[in-house]
């Protein structure tokens, strides 16, 4: 299968998105936000540098991300 090119959005969108941080984080900063945009995309960010930008992902892949981690199947 071909690579295929990472979705995008735009600094406005990022900018705009409503951010949660992570639960795992507790009152810390050393976790990750992530966020829902448009066409349903994800979006996340590092929470202590919120400034360096997010990376954006297709909601499929966020899902099959976020499944792998919770059922302990992510290969590490």
């Amino acid at each position: 299968m071909p690579p295929t090119s990472a979705p995008t959005a735009s600094l406005v969108e990022v900018g705009s998105a409503v951010w949660r941080k992570s639960t795992f984080s507790g009152a810390s900063n050393g976790c990750i936000e992530h966020a829902e945009l448009t066409s349903d995309r994800r979006a996340i960010r590092d929470t202590k540098h919120r400034e360096f930008g997010a990376i954006v992902f297709e909601s499929s892949a966020w899902h099959a991300f976020v499944s792998s981690i919770n059922s302990g199947t992510l290969p590490l």
